[in-house]
Parts: structure tokens; C-alpha cells; sequence
């Protein structure tokens, strides 16, 4: 009979390997609401590179994620998560010395090399049984929600303090401490398969790339990103100039709407999860996120509707955060985990330096709203790809 409850190495794993991811992602969403109006007055920032600083480090995750969860496949997750919490010190201590926009560039680069979200996903795979899988992704897809909240929170909260620079050297502690969590406190898994049975082959890799559910979910995620990032260039902006509420004071209006969507998303997933209609509000989150997009591009300059549509907008994303990886994870076969998952945080993250430089280059040639518009259709279309998929089965994964 299937336990319907984790046991305690499960419940040890998805603990502390989201506390991990949390504290690597805490040190990256801790700057999201101060870069834009912090790189403006670096030496050589343009509205473009300032929009580039936001993402570029999705261009050097996208780029190592595919290498590094399947790498961990063969060589092991925590040599190949270990060796990407180094590349995201490294970045840190870059950024945080930086005095132009070319070394904030340089630094943002090196943070995103540090690739191993995927790894870290596939980790929590094989420390759980399959049943109690969707449930520690869930749990995952929520640690890293609470810790963007509280990032964009105390983010502003800590500049006024310590600068922005000091933020980064957060940042570089967070990850020394994710490297002896993962070291003395991480399970390790029971059995771990190496050799030919893991080596990622280029027929099995495509299979993956064009199986239709993965590439759903994998489209479905870039624009996730895409439309999160494009919209972070130009949020504190819009904010400051047309809402009149100063950078320092921004955290007065995150708070409120980040409890609340936290709260929001919570209930969904949960509904969602025990009635098994994923789809129901895979799809209501989409269309929250239209709505928002829409409000803050034609009506940013009403404090009240601009606090209703980050509402909306961080419910969505929430949500839509927590659902996407369960996904991913519960379609792809077991001994290619590590590279389906290369290939989903890959569109990720090539969404977010997408969207940080099309955003900064939409900004600086049309303006602020421009930026919003593109994201509300983009999320018109994804709606559209949402309608044709399947509710999820929760017993049925792809055959190798």
C-alpha cells in the first residue's frame, strides 16, 4: 500500500535541498527590484545594457544547464551542485566590486553559470518516491516562492542599509552556507547509475526536445520568465515615475501583495493537487497574468491598481512556478531526468535574459508601456497553447 505520507530522509532532502535553491535564488531575487534603478547610474549604462545586467545570467544558465544535468546524471549531483554554487560566489564578489554597467555584466554572467537548478530538481527526484513526488516539487516550487517574496521585501529594506553592493556580498554568503548544507545535512541517494544507462544520447535528447508535453511545458516556461523579467526592467520605474513611490519606500507595496498571493497560490495548489485540475488553474493563472500585464501597462499611474495587479501578477507567477517542474518532473522518464530537466530550466533561463533584453531595449526606444504590451500578448498566446494541453495523469510517465 502506498504511504501517502514522505518519510523522514524525504522529507530531509526536500527540506534542505530547497533551502539551498532558496538561498541561491534569494541572493538573485534580492537585487530584481533594485538593479534597473541601481545600474542607471553606473559608468556606461544604457536603458538596454541596464536591462541586460537583469538577465544575462539566464544566457549563462541557459547555456550550462543542459551540460550540467547531464553531467550530474553521470558524475553525480552534489560534485556537479557544489561546483555551481562556486561559479555563483564568484559572481557575487564581481558584482558587489563592480563600479560600470561592463563589470555588473560580467559579474551577473558568472552568477548564472552557477547552472544547477536542474540539478538540484533531479536530486530531490531520486531521494523521493514517485508518489510523493509531485508534492516535493510542490513543496520546492513554494520554498523558492516564499523566499522571492521575502527577497523583494527585504531587498530594498538591506540596500538602505548596506547598498546594493552589500546585497551581492549577501548573496556570496547565502551560497557558502548552501555549500556546507549540502554537504552535512543533504541525503545522499540510496543507488546512483552511472555509465551508459545515463549517458544522454543525442536521439534520446531529441526525443525529449520534441516529445509534446515536454514541449509544452518547456514553451511554457521560457514565457514565464520572459514576461517576469521584461517586467522587473521597467516595475521599480514605473513605480518611482508614474505611481510616485520611491525606491526605498517600494517595499511598503510588495509586502501586502506578496502575503496575499502567497496565501492565494497555497490554496490553489492545493486544490488543485487533491480534486486533480491542474489544468483548471494552470489556465486561471495565465489569465491573471494577462490581467496584470494589461493594468500595469495602461494603468501604473493609479497606486491602488498598481497594487491589484502585482497582486495578480505574483499570484500567477506563484502558481504557475510551483506547477510547471511537478510537470516536468512526473513526465520524464527516470534515467533521463537529469536531461529533461536541462532542457526545461534551459528555456527558463533563456526566458529571463530574453526578457531583461528585450525589455531594456523595448524601454529605452518606446517607453515603459511598450515593455507591458508585449508581455500581455505573449501571455494572450500562452493562453492559447495552454487550452491544448491534457490534464495531467498522475500515473502515466513517458517510456524511454
Amino acid at each position: 500500500m502506498t504511504s501517502f505520507k514522505m518519510n523522514p530522509t524525504e522529507r530531509s532532502a526536500v527540506f534542505f535541498l530547497s533551502t539551498i535553491m532558496s538561498l541561491r535564488m534569494f541572493g538573485l531575487f534580492m537585487v530584481l527590484p533594485l538593479l534597473t534603478l541601481y545600474a542607471g547610474h553606473l559608468t556606461g549604462a544604457t536603458p538596454f545594457l541596464m536591462g541586460l545586467a537583469l538577465g544575462v545570467y539566464g544566457l549563462t544558465q541557459a547555456i550550462l544547464q543542459i551540460p550540467f544535468g547531464a553531467l550530474s546524471d553521470h558524475f553525480g549531483r552534489k560534485r556537479i551542485i557544489f561546483l555551481g554554487l562556486c561559479l555563483f560566489a564568484l559572481g557575487s564578489v564581481v558584482s558587489a566590486m563592480s563600479h560600470s554597467i561592463a563589470g555588473l555584466l560580467v559579474g551577473r554572467a558568472l552568477q548564472g553559470a552557477g547552472a544547477v537548478g536542474s540539478t538540484i530538481i533531479a536530486l530531490i527526484a531520486d531521494l523521493t518516491h514517485p508518489s510523493q513526488r509531485t508534492k516535493a516539487m510542490a513543496i520546492m516550487g513554494i520554498t523558492i516562492g516564499v523566499s522571492f517574496s521575502l527577497a523583494m521585501i527585504l531587498g530594498p529594506v538591506a540596500a538602505s542599509w548596506i547598498q546594493v553592493s552589500g546585497v551581492f556580498w549577501l548573496a556570496f554568503l547565502f551560497s557558502l552556507i548552501a555549500m556546507v548544507l549540502l554537504y552535512t545535512v543533504v541525503p545522499n541517494p540510496e543507488t546512483m547509475t552511472h555509465g551508459n544507462e545515463t549517458e544522454p544520447k543525442m536521439r534520446q535528447f531529441f526525443a525529449l526536445f520534441k516529445h509534446p508535453a515536454l514541449m509544452h511545458l518547456n514553451i511554457g516556461i521560457f514565457l514565464l520568465h520572459f514576461i517576469f523579467t521584461a517586467s522587473f526592467v521597467v516595475i521599480p520605474i514605473s513605480l518611482q515615475t508614474l505611481a510616485g513611490l520611491p525606491g526605498h519606500q517600494q517595499w511598503t507595496l510588495y509586502l501586502p501583495t506578496f502575503m496575499i498571493a502567497f496565501l492565494i497560490a497555497i490554496t490553489g495548489i492545493r486544490i488543485a493537487e487533491k480534486k486533480h485540475i491542474i489544468k483548471t488553474f494552470f489556465i486561471g493563472g495565465i489569465l491573471a497574468l494577462v490581467l496584470a500585464e494589461f493594468l500595469l501597462g495602461f494603468f501604473a499611474h493609479f497606486i491602488l491598481i498598481s497594487a491589484l495587479s502585482l497582486l495578480l501578477f505574483f499570484s500567477a507567477f506563484s502558481l504557475l512556478e510551483a506547477f510547471l517542474p511537478s510537470l516536468v518532473s512526473r513526465t520524464a522518464p527516470a534515467h533521463l531526468k537529469g536531461t529533461a530537466l536541462g532542457i526545461y530550466s534551459c528555456s527558463q533561463f533563456l526566458g529571463i535574459f530574453a526578457g531583461g533584453a528585450l525589455g531594456g531595449a523595448l524601454y529605452g526606444a518606446f517607453g515603459l508601456t511598450h515593455v507591458y504590451l508585449c508581455c500581455t500578448i505573449l501571455s494572450i498566446l500562452w493562453l492559447g497553447i495552454a487550452f491544448t494541453m491534457k490534464n495531467p495523469q498522475y500515473s502515466t510517465t513517458l517510456n524511454g
